[in-house]
């Protein structure tokens, strides 16, 4: 093997493995570098077009957006929240956050009575480092009044974190 072929092995050797070494492997926030609960809000397929994706974001600003169908983005989408935006965030599931470490379901037969049929689902998640998740499912078929505050946060939430253009429902994705 000559000189210039083993320098050409060293070299591209050592390009693929730091291109390897920026791949993670795994597509995901990092670990929050401020106090808080990482945030995970997942909307469901319902019968139509409806925009079906999840959501996370880190209370130090840090956002992932991974579309499912009928979004306005093709893939995982990294963006960026205010401090503002994410107590707005906080503060306004806060009155539906079940206890910590708990999950509550709010679903047709469970504890609703009025239900529509071919409505989106939603799970929202509060996530911490050393504390179980705490869970909040709920199906947005159930029409019981009790619940129209609940709708109205669920309702608000691209709206609060900015990411509403992501979210046109009339683009589809695969």
């Amino acid at each position: 093997m000559t000189r210039n072929m083993t320098m050409r092995i060293i070299i591209w050797t050592a390009a693929a493995l730091t291109l390897a070494g920026c791949s993670t492997g795994e597509e995901g926030l990092e670990p929050p570098r401020a106090p808080g609960d990482v945030i995970r809000f997942t909307a469901g397929p319902c019968f139509g077009a409806c925009p079906s994706y999840t959501v996370q974001v880190s209370p130090d600003g840090s956002g992932l957006l991974e579309p499912q169908r009928y979004t306005s983005v093709p893939g995982t989408t990294r963006f960026t929240l205010s401090r503002a935006q994410y107590r707005t965030l906080v503060a306004t599931l806060a009155p539906h956050r079940p206890a910590t470490g708990t999950t509550q379901r709010i679903a047709h037969g469970e504890n609703c009575e009025r239900f529509a049929t071919d409505m989106p689902g939603y799970v929202v998640e509060w996530t911490r480092p050393q504390q179980a998740t705490t869970r909040l499912e709920f199906q947005s078929g159930c029409m019981d009044p009790r619940y129209g505050k609940l709708r109205v946060a669920i309702a608000s939430v691209p709206r609060i974190i900015g990411m509403e253009r992501m979210l046109n429902p009339k683009a589809v994705t695969p």
